[in-house]
């Protein structure tokens, strides 16, 4: 196990916490912030326009609406960080949610909190299988995700052979996970935020999560650093899996209908939700906060638009031009950076 560390060594170069990271860091808070008012902003002209999307109802609803997608975010931008991506999080997301509800049919007095652990396992031992793949055969994390996304979703289908797992095959106990609220706050949303906080302090206060900055800034540094890359990079994918199959949980408890079509697509929404946060995909930049917050800008779009009567196919028109807005300003931030340090490094001279 980690412990915390107060002084970051040399090697973690790349990490938020560290001085040599200050001159984007300020740019990366502005573009947290920036996403921040872009949904306060979203949700004050839709309530504007329609007093009722602000209704108890409505709140829940945009909470329940991030929930699944903030998790899978912040998976993905542990990912992203090391300059690796994760194409296969919706087959994951599918394969744990199916398998949640199949172990409910197959098992009906098994315990909830066990059946629930067995669906984060699932996503685990994928996020595994992807990381030992990348680092041991040396492939590209996009040929290989790519290639794990049809092959998870291949086992889906045949484990489910054409059937479903619906509500009534779960104990009402799981449903109402649901339901229930925490200080009025939707339980699943309130695990995402547990989820979003703990991997934002592991990321920053820890030499490890540290180091995963260090190895998407540039690799080979790292490793001549002493920083173990790939052991680094197998649990970044690990966790991953272990978030999506969480993900995969929690649609299940919420929806309480599951086939082998749960996730679909997802992997093209969660890596715009953590670029558009601010995670960068040349990797050695970014935060979770900004992955989540990325997400909850996409639920907002998506369950905005049709309060608009605006046609759903502008939705993906306006992510694809958030993503081509997001990889533009982090071009023109790692520029700036650059010119700094390049006149830092001659005034010192």
């Amino acid at each position: 196990m980690n412990s915390p560390v107060t002084a970051p060594p040399a090697a973690t170069a790349g990490a938020p916490t560290k001085p040599a990271g200050r001159p984007s860091g300020r740019p990366r808070q502005v573009r947290e912030i920036g996403v921040l008012l872009a949904v306060a902003l979203l949700i004050g002209a839709t309530w504007l326009h329609n007093p009722g999307f602000l209704s108890s109802q409505g709140v829940r609803d945009l909470f329940l609406g991030a929930t699944v997608l903030s998790v899978l975010a912040v998976g993905q931008a542990l990912v992203l960080i090391t300059k690796n991506v994760d194409l296969s999080v919706g087959s994951v997301m599918g394969l744990a949610a199916f398998g949640t509800g199949i172990l409910f049919v197959t098992f009906p007095g098994l315990p909830v909190p066990v059946v629930m652990l067995a669906g984060v396992l699932i996503g685990l031992v994928c996020g595994l299988a992807n990381g030992l793949l990348v680092t041991a055969v040396q492939v590209p994390a996009l040929v290989v995700t790519l290639g794990t996304l049809y092959a998870y979703r291949g086992l889906n289908h045949w484990w489910a052979a054409g059937g479903q797992v619906n509500a009534h095959d779960m104990p009402e106990s799981f449903l109402a996970l649901g339901r229930v609220s925490v200080l009025g706050v939707p339980l699943p949303a309130a695990i995402a935020v547990a989820v979003v906080v703990a991997v934002g302090l592991y990321l920053s206060h820890y030499r490890s999560g540290r180091e995963l900055y260090a190895i998407g800034s540039n690799a080979d540094a790292a490793r001549l650093s002493g920083i173990p890359a790939g052991r680094r990079v197998i649990v970044a994918f690990a966790a991953n899996g272990a978030l999506a199959g969480l993900a995969g949980v929690l649609f299940a408890a919420r929806y309480g209908t599951v086939d082998s079509t749960v996730g679909t697509g997802m992997e093209l929404q969660v890596v715009a939700a953590a670029v558009v946060g601010g995670v960068a995909i040349a990797g050695g930049v970014g935060t979770v906060y900004g992955a989540a917050l990325g997400a909850v800008l996409l639920t907002t779009i998506t369950a905005a638009l049709p309060i608009w009567q605006i046609n759903q196919f502008w939705q993906q028109a306006v992510v694809g031009a958030l993503i081509l807005a997001a990889i533009g300003l982090d071009r023109l931030l790692a520029l700036r950076t650059a010119r700094k340090l390049r006149g830092g490094g001659a005034r010192g001279a």
